[in-house]
């Protein structure tokens, strides 16, 4: 076999794929990255589970072939828009009144879907209020808006799930071929505010089980295909799970405290939690089906 040079998510790439990739440039130089990426996507069937390009992954993996010398991409035929991280300075319109006691105490909280409207106060929350701030929020995705008696008072955020996390795809029991084949059936609670003025007893496992009651037709209707399972990642130096815990959902491990940046690992000495929620009962059945 020939030896890997480039490791990218589950590829692996060869001399003879770069080689391939470079030659693919060079034919389409002319036409842009964009349509050489696309170009890419479609010489290797590399399409999410709705069908549609990896477009992202495959510039992702352009720009990465670069940065290591292997390539030379056309130059950019537009400036590039994410040099600086959106800025959330000014104040949006919302209220702040404390709430407390029990969630039976209150009309039964409403859990929409952020929309243009109200992204940017989506936005403005987490960057203020949640310790890792706004997530990067890159593929598949799902954002809501959480409120009680017309007052906003959480915030969520579900996105595709991570690659490599070992007490979860023991739980699975996944190969590494199925899942290669099957990671788009499993989604991440990548962000869980509860505003910190709001101190109701119940809340949050309420407001957990009634986004994972959506979450499916949602993401179906969205991204036209169905999912099966939910991961999240608790930072047990902060919280303890509650919630989840409350929800049922089933605690599977730890992390080795290290974070992905770019293909490599580095150690940032703080292990997760990693709790896992079943929203199949056959979901070990679909995602170990390797067909």
């Amino acid at each position: 076999m020939e030896p890997v040079i480039v490791r990218y998510r589950a590829r692996e790439l060869t001399d003879k794929d770069v080689v391939f990739i470079r030659e693919l440039v060079h034919q389409h130089y002319d036409k842009g990255r964009s349509h050489i990426s696309r170009r890419l996507c479609r010489t290797w069937n590399w399409v999410q589970a709705n069908g549609k390009l990896k477009e992202y992954a495959a510039r992702d993996l352009l720009l990465r072939l670069e940065e290591q010398g292997f390539i030379e991409l056309p130059p950019r035929r537009r400036p590039k828009n994410n040099l600086k991280a959106p800025r959330f300075d000014q104040v949006p319109l919302f209220s702040s009144k404390s709430l407390c006691g029990s969630v039976r105490d209150y009309d039964s909280p409403i859990l929409e879907p952020v929309t243009r409207e109200n992204q940017y106060l989506w936005g403005y929350l987490l960057a203020h209020y949640h310790y890792l701030g706004v997530p990067t929020l890159v593929g598949e995705h799902r954002r809501y808006l959480a409120s009680l008696n017309g007052q906003v008072v959480a915030c969520l955020a579900w996105a595709s799930a991570a690659w490599k996390v070992k007490g979860r795809d023991a739980f699975i029991q996944w190969t590494p071929e199925a899942k290669k084949k099957k990671l788009h059936g499993v989604v991440n609670n990548t962000r869980f505010l509860i505003l910190p003025w709001i101190r109701i007893k119940h809340l949050a496992s309420r407001l957990l089980s009634l986004s994972v009651k959506r979450l499916c037709s949602d993401w179906e209707s969205t991204y036209g295909h169905s999912i099966y399972l939910a991961e999240t990642f608790v930072d047990r130096s902060r919280f303890q799970g509650t919630c989840y815990k409350a929800s049922n959902w089933i605690h599977v491990g730890d992390t080795r405290g290290s974070r992905k940046q770019g293909n490599a690992y580095h150690y940032q000495g703080q292990p997760k939690a990693v709790f896992v929620y079943p929203l199949n009962r056959h979901f070990r059945r679909y995602l170990t089906d390797e067909t």
